[in-house]
């Protein structure tokens, strides 16, 4: 009985072993922390909506990403992202047999853009623009609005995270060492 047993688990470990040196293989790594130009300093997240909770969300992330918050009355030497507008978009994509609306896509765009202190672009201005699709069944209205309230965070949730991931790869990008290489 334990022989069996013993080759369930020789077999699993090697089953395990063999997915692993697979994924390695095909190139697939875990993502790095988020990486910040080591000369960005202090830095402010500006909206056009003082009490934007997309704003909040982004300062809060870069915060815990170890960026520097400005001071609230610093106006040299300061870093800006700038969301330059916020979108939001609710589009039927089928109706029923009398014309009422079942599914919907709800949209979130948003543009902004990163400059370093001395006002050059670390990103340029660009747009991302998020969508997801729901159901409202127009005869059962109870949970609809819950369910829109639930994505409208999700969405702007991932939309802050999005934000981050194009501030890494365009600090990467800046930060990645050149190399040169001579002949022999």
């Amino acid at each position: 009985m334990s022989r069996p047993l013993s080759l369930s688990i020789l077999s699993r470990g090697g089953l395990f072993f063999l997915l692993a040196f697979a994924l390695s293989g095909c190139g697939f790594h875990l993502r790095d922390a988020l990486s910040l130009p080591s000369d960005l300093g202090p830095l402010r997240v500006v909206s056009p909506d003082p009490y934007s909770p997309l704003a909040t969300e982004v300062s809060e992330a870069l915060d815990r990403a170890g960026a520097i918050p400005a001071a609230p009355d610093a106006t040299t030497g300061v870093a800006t992202l700038r969301i330059v507008s916020e979108r939001w978009a609710s589009t039927p994509l089928s109706v029923d047999v009398e014309g009422r609306a079942q599914e919907y896509t709800l949209r979130y765009a948003v543009v902004f853009r990163l400059n370093r202190a001395d006002g050059s672009d670390l990103v340029p201005q660009q747009v991302i623009e998020l969508s997801r699709d729901y159901i409202s069944v127009p005869t059962n209205s109870s949970g609809t609005e819950g369910e829109r309230e639930i994505l409208t965070r999700e969405l702007r949730r991932e939309m802050a995270a999005s934000i981050l991931r194009r501030i890494d790869a365009a600090s990467r990008g800046v930060s990645a060492p050149t190399t040169v290489q001579g002949t022999p």
